[in-house]
């Protein structure tokens, strides 16, 4: 069988703000509503790191409010990036000042992407389905960013469950706030052909990884190498980046 290798990446890039220790979360505050702070060379930062990949997925990307200077920073780091296709989804507006998005980035063309809320007590989560290739198993590539609590975990993955059952070419990118080990993680593993990862790799605080909470999920019709954590910019939380054997027919 004829394998591609694709470079997957998936960033909480916290909307281009500068996070260097829990400190910041308060004496930075502001630059999470506010156009303040050298977001644009962040940005550049990450598109940096975001060009060395096939596809990336993204969470926390500022849609074009306030805070980014009404910069849409998925389209912004496709752009500098040099990726060719590019879609968004706005998921959290906050205060009318700042909002929040998933993006994905990519040199492919997508065959189809598509947008769901998910379900939780708060909403404004959300999870983005981008597909690659005509075949009946497309490469299919999905991107969340989940909740803090866990009982909206639960709900959010049990939806995103359904939406990849028995998809051996599935990938599951993003900031799920948990580790591999919660109970609801579970209900993932057991509704859908991902697999665990073969190991943690902690990217969360980005200044002293501790946890890891940024996943990025292959069916078992993938092979996973590489998994690497590096900095995206100054986010708290560092970027995860994969190497993926795809069969060919799945891009097709």
């Amino acid at each position: 069988m004829i394998q591609r290798r694709l470079k997957l990446l998936s960033a909480n890039i916290q909307a281009g703000s500068s996070t260097r220790g829990y400190h910041d979360y308060v004496a930075r505050s502001w630059s999470h509503v506010l156009p303040m702070g050298d977001k644009r060379g962040s940005l550049d930062a990450i598109a940096q790191l975001a060009g060395g990949h096939d596809i990336v997925g993204l969470q926390e990307s500022d849609p074009g409010s306030l805070r980014s200077g009404f910069t849409n920073q998925t389209h912004y780091l496709a752009q500098r990036a040099g990726f060719a296709y590019w879609s968004h989804q706005p998921n959290r507006r906050m205060g009318g000042v700042a909002s929040s998005a998933n993006g994905i980035l990519s040199r492919i063309e997508p065959t189809d992407v598509v947008v769901h809320s998910l379900p939780g007590r708060v909403k404004g989560r959300g999870v983005m389905l981008a597909r690659f290739g005509r075949c009946d198993t497309p490469l299919t590539i999905a991107v969340a960013h989940l909740s803090l609590g866990a009982s909206s975990r639960l709900d959010q993955l049990s939806f995103i469950a359904e939406l990849l059952a028995g998809d051996p070419h599935a990938v599951l990118m993003g900031d799920f706030n948990c580790t591999i080990e919660q109970p609801e993680m579970d209900l993932l593993f057991k509704r859908t052909r991902l697999q665990p990862p073969p190991h943690a790799v902690p990217t969360f605080p980005s200044w002293a990884p501790l946890r890891a909470i940024d996943h990025v999920l292959v069916g078992d019709g993938l092979q996973a190498h590489a998994r690497i954590a590096m900095p995206a910019a100054f986010s708290d939380h560092l970027a995860l980046s994969v190497e993926l054997d795809v069969p060919e027919h799945c891009l097709q």
